[in-house]
């Protein structure tokens, strides 16, 4: 298998390791903000706040600091990103207190969490496909995304496990373990790309790693107008996400008069899907790339779907199964597509793509809750048609503004038509 060649190289297996920690500290952030200020206020619209909080770094930093995210894009940088990260999450259980005063410290610090967050994920999408061939740039992908795919299956077990010996506040501080984690990784990294770069040129002296020049984004996409068609395909799958992701316990109450087990259930075939999913993915030759993503993107919508008119549970877990198969194709199919580009033009796609999915899922959770109080199943069948008419939009579009800009490209300069 393709994942255990990768893993037999170190500096794959150091990654690997350091973001299946990560992954699971982000698990255990995740659950601790929401737990944190729902006990301290008893209300979802302060829980609502603290997720666009956390997410307003991405949105704003994505949009007008190319600059400043560019200035991070070395392994040494973005240990010291997470060293920042650590001490941050490490400071809650101390700063916190119940009350007005903690919830406010407590999201200034999701807001520097969340601005530190937004200069380091970008830039090590950016770096990591330099570490393979570029045949192998597809299976390396589909391994981080791995990490992904495994702690939706693990990570309640171990957040529930670890619940039993800490309170939800100390979990801010396990996850800042597993940021020294990564920082130490990440200065590994940096250590190993300069040993490779010092015995491909013996003797020579080593000068700092060169830091990637911020490029606009526009003028790339208009060159590769497939490019930003995926990348509006996937705002508007993370907008219609907030569905599933909010609707779905009160769905299956309402329909099939199921209570948290049947909602675990369906989570946990979601999880076996997508495992299943990145599997196949990660391992196959695919076709025509935008032809995958918006395939994935078409079965995800018709899951939505499948969720509004499902008569029993284990149709349920059916649909679910089919829509985590999905997930990693689409994901990984467009990651590996961005890292076809040279660096500092793949630092900003990612990072625009970062910044189009949080903006979209932002907006997504502070609307269509609202929709599925008021008709759960009729907003899973409209979110579906809504991402299915999308991704058919996106396919056609995507071949006849591909095709255009290429005829375009291969006219001589100066010529006309008449």
């Amino acid at each position: 298998m393709g994942y255990l060649r990768l893993l037999r190289q170190r500096p794959i297996l150091v990654l690997w390791s350091s973001a299946a920690l990560s992954v699971l500290g982000d698990r255990l952030y995740g659950l601790a903000i929401m737990w944190v200020v729902y006990e301290a206020t008893g209300s979802a619209v302060w829980m609502g706040i603290a997720a666009v909080v956390e997410s307003l770094p991405y949105i704003l930093i994505g949009t007008f600091g190319r600059g400043l995210i560019a200035r991070f894009s070395s392994f040494g940088a973005l240990g010291w990103l997470d060293a920042g990260r650590a001490v941050v999450a490490c400071a809650v259980p101390l700063l916190w207190s119940p009350g007005q005063g903690g919830i406010t410290v407590l999201l200034v610090l999701v807001l520097l969490l969340g601005t530190l967050g937004v200069l380091f994920d970008p830039n090590l999408g950016g770096l990591v496909p330099d570490l393979v061939r570029p045949d192998r740039v597809r299976e390396v992908t589909a391994l981080l995304d791995l990490t992904n795919r495994i702690a939706v299956i693990a990570g309640p077990g171990c957040v529930g496990l670890i619940l039993m010996v800490v309170s939800e506040v100390q979990l801010f501080a396990i996850d800042g373990v597993t940021f020294i984690v990564s920082a130490a990784a990440m200065w590994w990294l940096r250590a190993h790309t300069h040993r490779v770069a010092r015995a491909a040129a013996p003797g020579a002296v080593t000068a700092p790693a060169r830091r990637a020049e911020p490029v606009a984004a526009w003028p790339v996409l208009r060159r590769h107008p497939d490019v930003a068609v995926a990348v509006g395909l996937h705002g508007i799958g993370f907008f219609v996400a907030a569905v599933s992701a909010v609707g779905l316990p009160t769905l299956l109450a309402v329909r099939l008069g199921q209570g948290a087990a049947g909602y675990g259930l369906a989570l946990s075939a979601v999880g076996a899907g997508a495992l299943a999913g990145n599997l196949l993915i990660g391992n196959l030759r695919a076709g025509r790339w935008l032809t995958v993503y918006c395939s994935a993107w078409t079965v995800t919508g018709l899951a939505l779907i499948g969720y509004s008119t499902a008569p029993t549970l284990p149709v349920v877990l059916g649909v679910g199964f089919a829509a985590g198969l999905a997930a990693p194709a689409a994901a990984v199919t467009l990651r590996t597509k961005l890292a076809g580009f040279v660096p500092a033009q793949r630092l900003r796609l990612i990072t625009v793509d970062q910044t189009v999915i949080r903006t979209a899922g932002t907006v997504g959770m502070l609307t269509l809750p609202v929709a599925v109080d008021a008709a759960p199943a009729t907003t899973f069948a409209g979110a579906g048609l809504l991402l299915i008419a999308a991704a058919a939009t996106a396919a056609a579009t995507g071949r006849r503004v591909t095709a255009a800009a290429i005829m375009s490209s291969r006219e001589p300069a100066g010529s006309q038509t008449s």
